[in-house]
């Protein structure tokens, strides 16, 4: 699960009396698709989402038109709702975008005063321990939660809502492309040691290192999971 979500239940759906049905109902078929209870390529049943819910189909069409417009989800004339995989230069795009937001990231809260800054490099070390012992167990699903949050911590931080907004669209649509490898060693140690970079460059208030660090991790992890995709279908290394 993304750091940003949490449960939503049916019970609580029918509790709820300030916040539209639709964007409740949006909120809980987003929390599927990213928790992989919907797959990418999978139709979405509109009447088993309403039956689960208790609610009509109204708010669950209305919900999905929100989603597509997301770019989580795609309508299909005559077929139905979609969950969206990026294609591969979709990915290459999303990537590239996300090295510029994590390297603005790292900058701003490499600018953040002493306390602040050593708190979240404490925070960033415990997540960097958790990642160890995921990666120790071989539990990626595990270590790629923690690998999230230690990024959503960094950006949280930065104290910026319109890259926090800008960042979770990203990253979602990034999260579709990865559901399918998350039973799969993408360099957890490589990436284990790059995050202990960024950790103590944040410590020293190294503000152009860390701004470099976050961006080049970035661009490595690409470079790591399209040579993961690579392997899976057999074709030579880039």
């Amino acid at each position: 699960m993304l750091p940003w979500l949490s449960t939503t239940s049916p019970d609580h759906l029918s509790s709820v009396r300030d916040i539209p049905l639709a964007k409740l109902v949006r909120d809980d078929m987003l929390a599927m698709i990213l928790g992989g209870e919907l797959l990418p390529g999978q139709r979405i049943n509109e009447p088993d989402i309403a039956a689960r819910l208790r609610v009509s189909r109204v708010p669950v069409r209305e919900a999905l038109r929100e989603l597509e417009s997301t770019g989580l989800v795609v309508a299909r004339k005559h077929a139905g709702v979609f969950v969206r995989e990026p294609s591969a230069q979709e990915l290459h795009d999303l990537y590239e975008m996300r090295g510029l937001l994590d390297g603005f990231a790292g900058r701003r809260v490499a600018h953040l005063d002493k306390p602040a800054r050593i708190a979240l490099a404490d925070r960033l070390d415990a997540s960097i321990a958790e990642m160890k012992a995921a990666a120790a167990l071989h539990d990626v699903q595990r270590y790629y939660r923690e690998n999230l949050s230690f990024h959503w911590a960094i950006v949280e931080a930065a104290g910026n809502h319109a890259l926090a907004d800008t960042y979770r669209g990203v990253v979602q649509k990034l999260h579709l492309s990865r559901l399918k490898n998350l039973s799969r060693d993408i360099g957890m140690q490589t990436s284990i040691a790059e995050h202990e970079k960024i950790a103590r460059a944040l410590r020293k208030g190294d503000i152009a290192r860390c701004e470099e660090l976050m961006a080049r991790h970035v661009a490595h992890a690409y470079d790591r999971l399209q040579g993961s995709r690579d392997e899976a279908a057999g074709r030579p290394p880039r």
